[in-house]
């Protein structure tokens, strides 16, 4: 059985919530710096059902002040067999 990292998504939107939280942002407060017409992107990564683009994450590291390491979280558990 070969394991292989995998995302989690749930845990990573979580993780984004307290990190803006943490920082003292809104969801508003992203969606401005960001320059989203809307907030819907911001609550589904926080709602875990989509990620940030590589830009974006670089981007919301820097407003966090963490580093991307820091916003995601890896499940080191997920079988390569099942993925396939």
């Amino acid at each position: 059985m070969n394991m292989i990292p995998a995302i989690d998504m749930r845990k990573t939107g979580i993780n984004i919530s307290v990190l803006r939280k943490n920082a003292g942002l809104s969801v508003k407060d992203l969606q401005n710096i960001f320059g989203f017409g809307t907030p819907q992107a911001i609550y589904k990564w926080q709602h875990g059902s989509a990620l940030p683009t590589i830009d974006n994450l670089v981007i919301l590291a820097a407003v966090l002040g963490v580093s991307m390491d820091e916003i995601i979280v890896i499940d080191k558990s997920v079988d390569m067999a099942r993925t396939a």
